[in-house]
């Protein structure tokens, strides 16, 4: 079978950034000793925990009833209330996905893996009382990772007086694959987007239920990274999640052109023709058929046929672009801290071109396909600048100009919004080239930089990079407490405001500044402008040399 190129293209398309492992969820039978750890009656029923000093901790909590067979690929469905006391000693298993490849830096072994597999974990202080909730939603392309990943510990945050959560949603063609025949079976005449609707199953669970562990249902924060902030975007874009949160926390969201379930969009099909060229790539042209086929071999051949996962434009779980939603001020308004990282690019290198050994060959391809934005351009990345330029580009194309219009536009909807960059190295990144790769805030941010992966840059066990990691914490933590984001012995973090102020997390620590890369915004704006008015480009990572031509802004009307 020839791997089939999907258009929807992978944008993070990374080895597995998360894991799981352990016992599968189980109600211990009536009659059992009485439970050692500590115990909570929540409304769905009772659980009992460990401890991990003050901190209470549950794991593997089933949401959902478990999509398998004829379930597969409909939306979550509300777990009953049980009998009897819940095991939640273990973590769940890792929902399906192609196996790890394990080679490079985001690399993990993750365990059991199965269909069954929506489930949360909460860390809460043991004196938790209306303690405010951060619920973590981890990154992975949406094809990859888990919520069990030790680097996602939860036990550093929670220290700050915090509750965290962490969720497993459907991944890959699991949790997006949609369908024709899939859409007949819904009565909304939809499908895909199994794996945003998951999200939205979990937080209706913890508004239900987290009060029970001492939480605030009037004060939760959703976060996530890549594809994680991804979905933090689509939460705050879908309807379905009204006022099921608070704050949200974004870090190296990607804003980029969204599937239309049924019509040619931007340049892209639709997403049931996505499905329907899948089905044909592996063999399974009806739904039945891929029903039948075993999980793990259904993943791999997915992942075979470049299935990239996306949620889609189906006038439910999503009504339009998400640069329309922000544009009509639609989206959830809530205060937002985000940002993204100075060498992004620099481990996800399949997203950008290679700088041409002809100087000169560079600046007249920008000529050509910027046109009255290619002075700006240039500017902002020059030849001389080498690949450098390049990375720079994409990084800001994606991540950067994301970054500042999602705190922009909340800014101007009234509410204090909170922009960075991370721009710390150290020598074992710096050894391979990767300064302020990818991910790699994460560690500093959940508190566990002895926590990665096997094969991430090993961070010094110094007083500097602790110094890092707590001022992150305390940041993150305050910020979901009281949506602003104070650290002890750091720096004021200033709004975005009207100055443009940012928080820079340098090699010597945090350092508060405004204006931060002034015109990068400006330029991609311009470029985005003029690819939704043409209407047959998508806004990814097709920026720089792998731009297509733009139209002027006489054309386009844009600035």
């Amino acid at each position: 079978m020839k791997p089939l190129k999907l258009i929807a293209g992978a944008v993070v398309m990374l080895c597995a950034l998360a894991g799981c492992s352990g016992e599968p969820d189980s109600a211990a039978p009536a009659g059992e000793p009485a439970p050692s750890g500590p115990v909570v009656s929540a409304p769905v029923g009772t659980l009992v925990g460990r401890m991990d000093g003050d901190i209470r901790i549950f794991k593997g909590i089933p949401y959902a009833q478990p999509p398998v067979g004829e379930a597969r690929w409909t939306p979550p469905v509300t777990k009953p209330d049980w009998e009897g006391t819940f095991d939640a000693s273990s973590f769940g298993p890792a929902c399906i996905q192609p196996d790890a490849r394990l080679a490079g830096i985001y690399a993990a072994d993750i365990g059991e893996m199965s269909e069954d597999c929506l489930s949360l974990n909460v860390w809460a202080p043991e004196d938790a009382d209306g303690a405010p909730v951060l619920v973590w939603i981890h990154g992975g392309a949406l094809i990859t990772g888990a919520s069990k990943e030790p680097m996602y510990d939860g036990k550093r945050l929670a220290e700050e007086g915090i509750i965290l959560v962490s969720i497993n949603y459907r991944l890959g063609i699991f949790g997006y694959l949609a369908h024709p025949e899939l859409s007949a079976e819904s009565p909304l005449g939809v499908s895909g987007n199994y794996g945003l609707l998951d999200q939205v199953e979990a937080l209706k669970w913890l508004e239900r239920n987290i009060e029970a562990f001492g939480g605030d249902p009037e004060n939760v924060t959703i976060a996530g990274e890549s594809a994680g902030a991804l979905s933090v975007m689509y939460l705050m874009a879908s309807p379905l999640a009204d006022d099921l949160f608070d704050k949200a926390i974004a870090q190296s969201a990607y804003m980029i052109t969204t599937p239309e379930l049924k019509d040619l969009s931007h340049g892209q099909p639709s997403a049931e023709q996505i499905g329907m060229l899948l089905a044909a790539a592996i063999q399974k042209p009806t739904v039945a058929a891929l029903r039948e086929m075993d999980a793990q071999e259904l993943s791999a051949a997915s992942r075979q046929a470049n299935f990239a996962a996306f949620a889609n434009i189906d006038g439910h779980a999503l009504e339009r672009q998400l640069v329309e939603v922000f544009d009509l001020g639609e989206q959830a308004q809530v205060p937002i801290l985000t940002g993204f990282n100075s060498g992004e690019i620099r481990s996800l290198t399949m997203l950008a071109p290679t700088m041409p050994e002809d100087r000169g060959a560079y600046e007249a391809t920008i000529r050509a396909q910027y046109g009255e934005l290619a002075d700006a351009f240039l500017q902002l990345y020059p030849a001389e600048l080498g690949q450098d330029a390049i990375y720079a580009t994409t990084r800001d194309a994606l991540y950067g100009w994301t970054s500042e219009r999602m705190v922009r536009q909340q800014t101007e909807a009234g509410h204090p919004s909170y922009l960075y960059i991370f721009d710390h190295g150290y020598p074992a990144a710096e050894a391979l080239g990767l300064h302020a790769f990818h991910g790699s805030e994460l560690p500093y941010m959940f508190g566990n930089p002895r926590k990665v992966g096997p094969n991430w840059p090993a961070i010094p066990n110094t007083r500097t990079e602790e110094a890092i990691s707590d001022a992150m914490v305390g940041y993150w933590a305050s910020f979901a407490s009281t949506g602003t984001p104070k650290a002890e012995d750091a720096p004021d973090w200033p709004a975005y405001g009207n100055e443009r102020g940012y928080m820079a997390f340098l090699d010597d620590g945090p350092q508060a500044g405004t204006h931060l890369m002034p015109g990068m915004f400006e330029l991609h704006e311009r470029a985005v402008c003029r690819r939704r008015v043409q209407g047959s480009q998508p806004w990814n990572w097709n920026a720089g040399l792998w731009s297509p031509p733009l139209i002027s802004g006489e054309e386009s009307g844009c600035p």
